[in-house]
């Protein structure tokens, strides 16, 4: 990605981040100053600060963390992060569980907010009728919305949600290279890669170091990074258009308009857009998910999957897998579900990121078949 080239044209300047997930510590070294606490509305704030597993502390550093006493730089350090709690895996106090607030009213909530994009590193394998209504009120009020596709795609490949949502950008896992993991699911609802390999979050809410692993928890926050750049340089473009930029700039070898149920339109380069002060992102109002969120998710044969007729209006969602995390100076093994990958520093992370050709077997949205 060359982040040191893109920070010359960008930082994230004034571009404000909603994290949704299990609470962002404010107080870790690389997050101090970044963490917009007073802005979470008291309705949905319940324990927002406090990180009761570290995955929503290290998602906030991907993105905005400024690498201080050697912690994670993220992909745009002068963004900030607006905390929001959920109930995800790793809550265990029941207590606090039945005090969080649900996920549709906290979707609602940041619509009705100034932060210009929602970054969920989650996945659930129910569509709730109240999250499907909050995520649309969201896309209405001007939000980009980016979660991960999930990571179960070596056992069940469930259909993930909110990543399958229309009008939520579904993002799937990749190498630097742009190889797809092999744990990050696919389908039609995805519709971008990002970074998801081999990449150093908080082994734990201790916070006394860092782990690595893999997943689209990571590849979902280096894409809003990645949009928070973009509309910082931009800020008069509409979320349609940023997101627009990353498909028409996204790396792949395969015809633009025959997305890949992998990797989507390709791989995030935010550089290309970032080089070129000139680029045209197309009309403010026109949606580049389009066709997607008028189709909605299908199986391989075009077929949309039956409705849950038992599933509750108002969910607690939860991360249906775990990290598997290695100390970061050791090499980490490709099997964990919630993390991605970036280079570590002697003082900090940095994107190392090639915009090089895909290594792998795709399959087309509408045919089923594969291609090389």
């Amino acid at each position: 990605m060359k982040a040191d080239e893109m920070w010359k044209a960008s930082t994230g300047k004034g571009v404000k981040v909603a994290v949704v997930d299990t609470g962002v510590n404010p107080d870790t070294p690389s997050l101090r100053g970044q963490v917009l606490v007073g802005e979470v509305p008291a309705s949905v704030g319940y324990k927002a600060t406090s990180d009761y597993t570290g995955h929503g502390t290290s998602m906030a550093e991907l993105i905005v963390g400024t690498g201080a006493s050697g912690g994670l730089k993220g992909l745009a350090p002068d963004a900030k992060i607006v905390p929001y709690r959920i109930t995800l895996e790793g809550l265990s106090d029941k207590t606090e569980e039945k005090k969080s607030p649900l996920l549709q009213n906290v979707i609602k909530a940041i619509a009705d907010s100034d932060a210009k994009i929602i970054s969920m590193s989650f996945t659930g394998a129910i569509d709730f009728p109240g999250v499907r209504e909050a995520v649309a009120y969201a896309h209405s009020k001007g939000k980009l919305l980016i979660a991960g596709t999930g990571n179960d795609a070596e056992t069940k490949n469930s259909i993930g949600y909110p990543a399958a949502y229309p009008y939520v950008v579904g993002v799937a896992a990749s190498d630097k290279a742009g190889t797809v993991g092999k744990f990050s699911e696919h389908g039609n609802y995805v519709d971008l890669a990002s970074p998801g390999l081999n990449v150093p979050t908080w082994c734990d809410n201790t916070f006394r170091s860092y782990c690595t692993g893999q997943g689209t928890s990571q590849a979902t926050a280096i894409a809003s990074a990645s949009a928070a750049l973009i509309w910082s340089a931009h800020p008069k473009w509409t979320a349609n258009q940023v997101l627009a930029s990353l498909i028409d700039t996204a790396g792949r070898d395969w015809a633009k308009d025959d997305p890949s149920t992998y990797l989507g339109y390709g791989l995030i380069r935010p550089r290309k857009v970032l080089e070129n002060p000139d680029f045209n992102p197309g009309p403010a109002g026109t949606d580049p998910l389009a066709k997607e969120n008028v189709t909605g998710v299908t199986d391989a044969a075009g077929n949309a999957p039956s409705a849950n007729a038992s599933a509750p209006a108002s969910p607690r969602p939860s991360k249906d897998t775990t990290d598997d995390q290695a100390p970061a100076a050791a090499t980490a093994d490709a099997s964990d579900n919630t993390t991605m990958w970036i280079a570590l520093g002697a003082a900090a992370a940095v994107l190392v990121i090639g915009g090089g050709a895909f290594a792998v077997v795709r399959s087309r949205r509408g045919a089923g078949s594969t291609h090389a």
